[in-house]
């Protein structure tokens, strides 16, 4: 028995030591470049040029050189934020479609070389490249095909020129890992004077096959960004989202810059003929430049964390825009919110759970130990668990000790022999039973799903439907905190009131006197009615371990339930509701090409003795009539009026927060307020939201 159990244990052990070939290639697989760049996954964009300094978003090409002038830009700045931050690179604009070049080019005299910074002998280009160098960051380039500044541009000349500068882009300035162009061509433009429409064949006129061929000989690592690659694609939106379905290959032949189709960039093709992954793009504010109005309208830490986790979490890469301000420089609102994300992020995987643990299989290719099941938690992405060529649906299962707590989930398949699983689900062992925790489709470089903790003794993922053998490399499971973030505190038009958090595992405490809130405050339970004015201040509170967050608080007058728009100047009355209805992100606006001050009168349903009255401007990213001066009247009967404060709201169109205005208190059922003054050429006004004030805050 002994011998037999010794030829045994000694057959087993040939058997493991006899090389097994790994898995055929499956559909088309990733280049170099393309394993570069999907383990980069997080990078900056910088939209900062001409614009910066016109409050545009797409200049008209008319512009100055001397209209360029930083006072304080520091791109080595730029390079500690992004690298504090997390992030793998920058990418800059370095033109954009006004056709203003960032470095001192041969090719036009529309640079920084006819610029007052630095007398005409800056060079962007240079300085963040050092800047990216010593900070240990990846450097590439944004270069605008179009250019709207270019008197050539539809003719052959001026591709010659665009080529001429993608070849000094390419050889002055280092490595370059990324070459960004954008999906904008043709069109209305200053061209040279002639102040122009002007259309190209964006398919040809370009000679994309020879553009290729430059940032190959030149760059041969660098990746290529375009609708259609070649070799990564946009994700059909500036949302910030992937689709959960995402495959990193598409039919890349069909696509073309201003591809109609462009929602199926959010998915790929599961039949693609190429590899074309998807590149995430999303401005931190509204804007893809700066704008000194957007200051307050840069995304919160929630929404940053949903693109992180749609994003990275859906097989794409995250390149997150930073509009560098006219000072030249990273704004503090940016930066503090950058550092909030990573503080999260680096929260919620902090500690890896599966390393290290029991793994089992269904199936193990060859029964080779290159192959094993555990390699997907050795820590070690160049090796995976694979199966036999027949199998191309398995489990794999890995165990703990002792029931752990799990609310996070990662996945890697091994993307250089091919992207192949098509379904697949996540359980989790609870009490002896299974669990169906979900149900995904791709997975791809990685594939992150968050869910509810669970206490399990086991994590199990079946994939059910592949292309071919399962190949998955990396398998990582986190107990990620609760989400703590201050509350927000919203109130509906009938007088209820919400506090919400991102996190249902989060408790909420508030008080109404403006007091801080503590563990023995009223808590949260759902909406409540607050029909008298109230300072609501709220905190959120982690059960787990007491952690608190910031304080929020909101001054709340009266309820509008009763109120209503009565009379407006123009405009279609039966939507001026929206200007009362406690959302200043819904707003409502006169008619267009009127001569006189716009006015509108509320009628609050009953008398109240007033002390001030609130105005939001539109929240728009294209704001229009914002009232810059203002005259606000009272009455009790409707007919009989007083003027009770008139004036400016002071640098409202850059800070487009909520203005309010005290005046001696006087009773009053009806109110009216006349957009003496608004921004822009016609004197239409826009309301993002009206309110009065009762008490004094």
């Amino acid at each position: 028995m002994k011998k037999y159990l010794a030829l045994c244990f000694l057959f087993v052990f040939v058997i493991s030591c006899i090389e097994v070939a790994p898995p055929e290639p499956v559909g088309p697989l990733p280049a170099e470049r393309h394993l570069a760049w999907h383990d980069l996954q997080y990078y900056a964009f910088v939209h900062f040029n001409m614009n910066t300094f016109t409050d545009m978003e797409w200049g008209t090409g008319g512009e100055k050189p001397s209209q360029f002038n930083p006072s304080e830009l520091d791109a080595g700045q730029w390079a500690r934020v992004a690298k504090d931050a997390g992030m793998k690179g920058i990418i800059i604009t370095a033109k954009h479609h006004d056709g203003f070049c960032l470095w001192p080019t041969k090719t036009t005299e529309h640079s920084v070389k006819n610029s007052p910074w630095k007398d005409g002998k800056g060079d962007l280009l240079k300085d963040l490249s050092e800047a990216c160098k010593e900070y240990g960051l990846k450097f590439g380039i944004y270069l605008s095909p179009w250019d709207r500044n270019a008197g050539n541009y539809g003719e052959p000349e001026y591709v010659a020129d665009f080529h001429e500068q993608l070849r000094e882009l390419l050889t002055n300035y280092g490595d370059v890992f990324e070459v960004w162009f954008d999906g904008a061509n043709g069109g209305s433009g200053y061209y040279g004077g002639a102040n122009e429409t002007r259309k190209i064949d964006n398919r040809t006129y370009y000679e994309w096959d020879k553009t290729t061929e430059i940032v190959r000989e030149l760059q041969p690592n660098a990746v290529i960004f375009s609708d259609a690659g070649p070799d990564i694609r946009w994700v059909g939106t500036e949302e910030g989202f992937a689709n959960e379905t995402n495959w990193s290959v598409m039919r890349r032949d069909e696509i073309y810059p201003g591809w109609p189709r462009y929602v199926e960039l959010r998915s790929g093709h599961e039949d693609g003929t190429h590899w074309l992954p998807a590149e995430v793009n999303t401005s931190i504010r509204p804007g893809w430049y700066y704008h000194p109005r957007e200051d307050h309208q840069v995304k919160t830490l929630p929404r940053l964390v949903k693109t992180y986790y749609e994003s990275i979490g859906r097989n794409g890469n995250f390149l997150l825009n930073l509009p560098v301000d006219a000072r030249g420089l990273v704004h503090e609102n940016d930066e503090a919110a950058l550092m909030a994300l990573k503080n999260q992020i680096d929260a919620d995987f902090e500690t890896e759970l599966a390393q290290g643990k029991k793994v089992t299989a269904t199936d193990v290719r060859g029964n080779s130990s290159a192959y094993e099941a555990e390699n997907v938690n050795d820590g070690d992405n160049s090796t995976y668990w694979a199966t036999n060529d027949s199998i191309t649906a398995a489990d794999i299962t890995i165990s703990f000790d002792t029931p752990t707590a799990v609310n996070r989930i990662v996945l890697q398949e091994h993307i250089p022999i091919g992207q192949r699983v098509q379904r697949f689900t996540v359980q989790a062992e609870i009490d002896g039973k299974w669990k169906t925790i979900d149900k995904q489709t791709t997975i791809g470089y990685k594939r992150i799903l968050r869910f509810d903790t669970v206490e399990a003794t086991a994590i199990k993922v079946s994939v059910s439907f592949a292309k071919g053998a399962l190949a998955i490399s990396n398998i990582e499971l986190y107990k990620a905190p609760n989400f703590l973030t201050p509350p927000d505190i919203f109130r509906y038009a009938k007088g209820d009131v919400s506090l919400s958090v991102p996190d249902k595992n989060v408790e909420v405490y508030y008080t109404l006197d403006g007091s801080k809130p503590t563990t023995a405050s009223e808590k949260y339970q759902d909406r409540f009615m607050l029909d008298q004015p109230a300072m609501i201040t709220a905190i959120a509170v982690n059960p787990e371990d007491g952690k608190q967050s910031a304080a929020a608080t909101r001054y709340i007058d009266v309820p509008k339930s009763n109120w209503k728009v009565i009379s407006t100047s123009s405009g279609d009355l039966s939507t001026a509701w929206r200007m009362i209805d406690e959302n200043p992100e819904v707003f409502w606006a006169t008619d267009e090409k009127v001569s006189t001050p716009q006015e509108v009168v509320i009628d609050m349903g009953k008398t109240h003795e007033l002390k001030g009255f609130t105005y939001w401007p539109i929240q728009e990213r294209y704001p229009f009539g914002i009232i810059t001066e203002y005259a606000f009247s009272t009455s009790t009967n409707g007919k009989n009026w007083n003027q009770v404060s008139k004036g400016e709201f002071a640098n409202i169109v850059n800070s487009r927060l909520e203005q309010t205005v005290y005046f001696q208190k006087t009773e009053a059922r009806y109110i009216k307020l006349k957009g003496v003054k608004v921004d822009g050429d016609d004197m239409r006004a826009s309301f993002g939201e009206l309110g009065v004030v009762t008490e004094v805050e």
